[in-house]
């Protein structure tokens, strides 16, 4: 097989699976996993695809599409899921706290503590899920409810500085030393209001949005104090962060710890 043809294959089960794996593929074309690695270096620089620490996952393009709520808040992949565990430690008794829309955000939600704490949101999902719950008191900002259920006009962040917040919890679809970024203006608006009226600033960024630029920044990536990413974040990027002064913790699926571990 030319090199070529191998890695239209390798584009085609990237396409049909959403990741690729250097042993499988290694395995699968009888090829070492060195030259695997080149394979996937080589359409890295070519914007085919973006390396992973294990292999490779679809290239990002600066302004990707939102997932329809029924996936953005299906069940989450395992390593989402222990980001979201793990950023739930960091609620404490009677804090104010800020939950977005997406759908690691969401994945907190089997996670909240037992005992009172308040919420604010711009997700009506959120609101929905929690507002039988005895312990929580459920802040909806106000505006125009978007086909997603995400609400993110100027009314909804004029309406959020109206809070002070204990910690806010934030993610884009970009995560990366120059910052955290998002495809679209008034989401980037939004997240960069909460940020400013947070006491803790907390970011929620698995492996695959690392090392990733969108269109819009919210902020640079030292407003936050803590970021957790998973075992398979780049860790390149992950040192990076961490020499810009964030702490950077590794959730890993399966795990329990609480946040002064």
């Amino acid at each position: 097989m030319f090199s070529d043809e191998r890695r239209d294959q390798i584009l085609a089960l990237l396409e049909r699976n959403g990741r690729v794996l250097v042993k499988e593929l290694a395995d699968q074309f009888g090829m070492s996993i060195d030259s695997i690695r080149r394979d996937l270096t080589m359409m890295e620089q070519k914007g085919l695809l973006k390396r992973t620490h294990g292999g490779a996952i679809p290239a990002v393009s600066v302004r990707q599409a939102p997932l329809p709520p029924d996936r953005r808040y299906g069940e989450a992949v395992p390593h989402q899921d222990a980001i979201s565990k793990l950023a739930a430690t960091f609620i404490r008794e009677r804090d104010t706290v800020f939950l977005g829309s997406a759908g690691i955000q969401f994945g907190m939600l089997k996670h909240l503590p037992l005992f009172p704490f308040t919420v604010i949101t711009n997700a009506t999902a959120v609101a929905n899920v929690l507002k039988d719950r005895d312990n929580v008191d459920v802040y909806l900002l106000g505006g125009l409810v978007k086909r997603s259920g995400s609400i993110t006009d100027a009314l909804a962040q004029a309406f959020l500085r109206q809070f002070t917040i204990d910690t806010c919890f934030v993610t884009g679809g970009g995560i990366s030393p120059n910052g955290i970024s998002l495809a679209t203006p008034e989401v980037a608006a939004l997240s960069r209001t909460a940020v400013e009226i947070s006491r803790q600033r907390i970011c929620l960024a698995p492996h695959e949005k690392l090392g990733v630029d969108q269109f819009v920044m919210e902020g640079p990536i030292t407003d936050m104090d803590v970021l957790i990413t998973d075992e398979e974040a780049s860790m390149d990027a992950v040192e990076a962060i961490q020499n810009k002064g964030v702490r950077v913790l590794i959730a890993k699926p399966g795990e329990t710890r609480t946040a002064s571990d």
